[in-house]
């Protein structure tokens, strides 16, 4: 199995948005997401056309697609992004059987010098629902330090939750 991480093209966005809107609502509240919270999709797909096409330093998000074998399996992104400082990063595997497959950490591995170069960050952040034990093992696993659990909105279409907030410096990137 090749594991592979690259930027999102517009071919990806079909793909990735399929994900969002063919979850059912038992998968959105899991990772502490409101379905009813989504934009429309074709609002969606300008906001991520607008993504890519945005200079590194202005994005408010940056998207990477995961890959197994040369065929994209999910995404991790990037928002709240304070270029060369500080940026928050999601992760999302779109099929049920690429799951629980342990390749989560490898991929997000990968991810990571893609936002410590192309951000040029210091810190990233990883905030996941506490009740969502998937991210949060992966993030211990990949060397992530926990900073706190905490009740917060964490973004615009979740609701209000504990989530576990995780830190990634530079100096601990370059050290792993």
């Amino acid at each position: 199995m090749a594991l592979s991480v690259r930027e999102i093209e517009l071919r990806d966005i079909d793909l990735l948005l399929d994900y969002w809107y063919t979850s059912n609502e038992e998968h959105f509240v899991k990772m502490g997401a409101d379905i009813h919270k989504l934009p429309k999709r074709n609002e969606f797909h300008s906001i991520l056309e607008e993504q890519i096409i945005t200079p590194i330093q202005e994005k408010k998000s940056y998207a990477l697609i995961w890959e197994e074998n040369g065929v994209q399996i999910g995404h991790t992104n990037a928002n709240s992004i304070l270029f060369g400082k500080e940026a928050f990063m999601h992760l999302h595997v779109w099929n049920t059987t690429n799951r629980r497959k342990g390749s989560g950490v490898e991929l997000v591995k990968k991810s990571l010098q893609f936002y410590f170069k192309n951000l040029q960050i210091e810190t990233l952040f990883c905030q996941p629902y506490a009740l969502n034990p998937a991210p949060n093992k992966t993030l211990e696993k990949v060397g992530f330090e926990f900073v706190k659990a905490y009740v917060t909105i964490p973004g615009s279409i979740n609701f209000e939750q504990k989530v576990n907030l995780w830190k990634m410096t530079r100096k601990q990137f370059i050290s792993s």
